[in-house]
């Protein structure tokens, strides 16, 4: 079985992933079931891949411990300055040439943990091979959207949904 590129993500009902000031309270208040499919999808991963920001948000909000020990992580970031730590790698590459290394690689799939620039620029080079996308039954208004503004145009197949209570999972793949 060959090595996915998975999307797994919470959205606001009008296409937001964080408020403008870069808060999840709004995700927090909406009633859901256990973990709304987290562990699942967790354990069908080994890899998880961010940018910079997303990566200092985490870094600042969870101080106490990263959560996501255990698995590879690779940064994108444009900085030269790195400090290197325990299956963190930073990076700055084309993102095909990375995936082409990782997928070469024996392991489970490869999770695009945020933000929206990152994914954006995956999906600018077709390099998203499936989305998870949980959406929540709030409004936000205005912040940071999950799909930016792009040079891409995909066609995406619907895999199945879920309800974890008030939010609603759904499952894409890429149609080819």
């Amino acid at each position: 079985m060959s090595r996915k590129v998975v999307l797994f993500i919470a959205v606001s009902l009008d296409g937001y992933i964080a408020t403008k000031e870069e808060s999840l309270e709004w995700l927090f208040n909406v009633e859901g079931e256990g973990d709304n499919g987290y562990a699942e999808f967790y354990d069908t991963v080994d890899t998880v891949i961010m940018g910079r920001k997303t990566y200092d948000w985490i870094s600042t909000q969870m101080e106490d411990e990263f959560p996501y020990k255990g698995k590879q992580c690779y940064i994108f970031t444009t900085s030269t300055e790195q400090e290197e730590k325990e299956n963190i790698t930073f990076v700055n590459e084309e993102i095909s040439s990375l995936l082409n290394r990782l997928k070469q690689q024996e392991g489970k799939n490869i999770w695009i943990a945020g933000g929206g620039g990152l994914l954006q620029s995956f999906l600018d080079a077709e390099q998203v091979d499936e989305m998870i996308i949980t959406v929540a039954p709030t409004l936000i208004g205005k912040g940071i959207r999950l799909f930016p503004e792009g040079d891409y145009q995909l066609n995406w197949r619907l895999k199945g949904t879920r309800t974890f209570n008030q939010f609603v999972e759904l499952h894409y793949d890429l149609s080819t």
